[in-house]
């Protein structure tokens, strides 16, 4: 039996928030609805022949070796069938690894085990780690039923806050082994290794939150690193970088 802990689960992936995420989706559902059709097709042949050319009924071996029409058959149409999904699935990849010209830059550090985001060109930087309920319901023997804790082990203190509709690139890189940043409804599993930068961007088109973990195995509390992506409209992004300025100066000039 799940426990009242299990995570809100799906037999699909999302179709996300971007619109790369929505063509990911779609090329998913045209390979899945193709394998389908093939599966139908081979094992229908198949259970059809042994049905119908059994020893019971009388059927005699073919004395043939081989046909060659047959075999250029079976090699044409699945290599047709390739081409069908190998030509939108390159053109989609083309688009997740073209970062130019981004409205934002945020550079994305993993720590054991912790986010590091540092927004370039607004002076703006801060660590977001798992929320403090979270934390204090997960200890053992803490006497805190997980269920009431509203989005247990999937929120933090600092979200990462992106503006609706701006291109948002994300340069990847880990302080010490090697992390994933993974936010399912933005289409994004990049790698965070150390020494490395790795580059991905997504766009969202709807304000929201979006949640994601860590999905690389990366030390004793690997599943105590979520990710929180906040979108907002622009005037409140930049009502929220302003609100952030105002208070690192203050901090500053207090020291």
């Amino acid at each position: 039996m799940a426990s009242t802990a299990s995570a809100d689960w799906a037999l699909n992936m999302p179709k996300g928030a971007t619109e790369l995420s929505v063509e990911t989706y779609d090329l998913h559902m045209m390979v899945f609805w193709w394998c389908v059709a093939i599966g139908v097709i081979v094992f229908g042949v198949m259970i059809i022949s042994l049905f119908k050319h059994r020893k019971s009924k009388g059927a005699e071996p073919a004395t043939f070796t081989h046909s060659t029409t047959a075999e250029v058959i079976w090699t044409a149409i699945p290599v047709v069938i390739l081409l069908i999904m190998a030509v939108p699935a390159a053109e989609t990849m083309v688009k997740l690894e073209d970062t130019r010209d981004p409205d934002h830059s945020i550079v994305v550090t993993a720590y054991q085990w912790k986010w590091h985001y540092k927004y370039q060109n607004e002076d703006i930087e801060f660590f977001s780690s798992l929320a403090r309920p979270s934390v204090d319901a997960r200890r053992k023997q803490s006497g805190v039923d997980v269920s009431s804790v509203d989005n247990y082990l999937l929120d933090v203190d600092r979200p990462l806050v992106v503006p609706r509709g701006a291109k948002i690139r994300l340069l990847l890189t880990a302080n010490d082994v090697i992390h994933s940043w993974w936010v399912p409804e933005l289409a994004i599993k990049k790698d965070a290794i150390p020494g490395i930068v790795n580059e991905t961007w997504f766009n969202a088109r709807e304000v929201g939150t979006y949640r994601g973990q860590c999905a690389e195995l990366c030390g004793k509390d690997h599943g105590y690193m979520p990710i929180v992506v906040e979108v907002v409209e622009p005037e409140a992004f930049r009502a929220w970088i302003d609100t952030r300025t105002d208070g690192e100066a203050k901090l500053a000039s207090a020291q």
